[in-house]
């Protein structure tokens, strides 16, 4: 059910996987992507995700994608995974041509009320390429904060992408849910 105000959230099925993957292609990957600012065309090239790799998070136990719809269009999704006291917010994409509407914060939003009401979670979990001042800008102003703990980019597995940089890295960022 669409509301008049807002989009509609549900979990992915088998049958959301080739447009979920353009999705989030799109929204960070190749000349599309600078439509909107999440891109990182500039850091990596080749893919941020593939048809396997989308099956993957629909498919594990104690996770789910969520996928934003609007007008019966995918226009974003996120993936939630929970781990114990925390749930892991991953795989978050929105539509170039609609990020800065405010839909990113809505699913921010949902996201967080559902880690917290389905399974317990008292934080929310999240790594960034610590290279996205940007990005980690945006997060932090929903209340993450940077942990300073860092883990390599997988540099030389393409599925993650292609660098344009040696200096890669994933940085942990943290919300309390409470």
């Amino acid at each position: 059910m669409e509301t008049p105000t807002g989009p509609t959230f549900r979990d992915a099925t088998d049958a959301d996987v080739d447009a979920l993957v353009a999705l989030v292609e799109s929204a960070y990957r190749g000349d599309a992507s600078r439509a909107g600012w999440t891109t990182e065309a500039d850091i990596l090239d080749g893919q941020r995700t593939d048809p396997e790799g989308v099956r993957q998070v629909i498919k594990t136990p104690d996770s789910r994608l969520l996928v934003v719809e609007r007008e019966g269009r995918i226009v974003a999704c996120c993936q939630l995974e929970h781990r114990g006291t925390y749930a892991y917010f991953g795989m978050f994409a929105v539509s170039p041509t609609l990020q800065g509407s405010g839909l990113g914060k809505a699913v921010m939003a949902e996201a967080e009320r559902l880690a917290r009401a389905d399974w317990g979670a008292t934080e929310m979990h999240m790594t960034v390429i610590s290279v996205r001042d940007d990005l980690i800008g945006w997060y932090e102003r929903r209340g993450y904060r940077r942990t300073g703990e860092m883990t390599p980019f997988p540099y030389g597995d393409e599925r993650f992408g292609i660098p344009r940089r040696p200096d890669l890295r994933f940085e942990l960022l943290v919300k309390p849910l409470v």
